[in-house]
């Protein structure tokens, strides 16, 4: 499969943020573990790993300003939106669903892996149905 130029670009960006979202993760992670910080340290060292997802979020919108094929640059924005579709659902049935004292806690953190899932899900989705109809995925 052809991937464009901005593609290309977007798998260079993203690739290393993840890279550095695994190690950071994992670092602060064990230093919480191991050194049992308080105050200004935990607070950093719990936010540490949000900074390569705030990168991710920044390469994917690079992407959708670079991108020049209008086809795909509008299959992206439409399986993002059904990815925020799915993510502001989820959040308002559990929001009721802890107001009405159904349900305990939902770790916020979750939020961007599931419009992610079902970002690519629809992209899924949309290929499959391309190959089924006879057109490009």
């Amino acid at each position: 499969m052809h991937r464009t130029a901005a593609a290309q670009r977007y798998l260079r960006r993203f690739t290393p943020m993840m890279i550095a979202y695994v190690v950071v993760l994992f670092a602060a992670t064990w230093a919480i573990e191991a050194y049992k910080p308080h105050g200004a340290a935990l607070v950093a060292l719990s936010v540490l790993p949000a900074l390569p997802i705030i990168g991710v979020i920044a390469v994917i919108g690079l992407y959708l300003a670079e991108e020049t094929d209008e086809f795909l640059r509008q299959r992206i924005v439409a399986c993002q939106l059904f990815g925020v579709g799915v993510l502001l659902s989820a959040s308002t049935v559990l929001g009721f669903l802890q107001i009405g004292g159904v349900i305990g806690k939902v770790d916020v953190f979750w939020g961007f892996p599931l419009w992610c899932a079902a970002w690519g899900l629809a992209q899924c989705a949309l290929s499959l149905r391309d190959q089924y109809r006879g057109g490009e995925a």
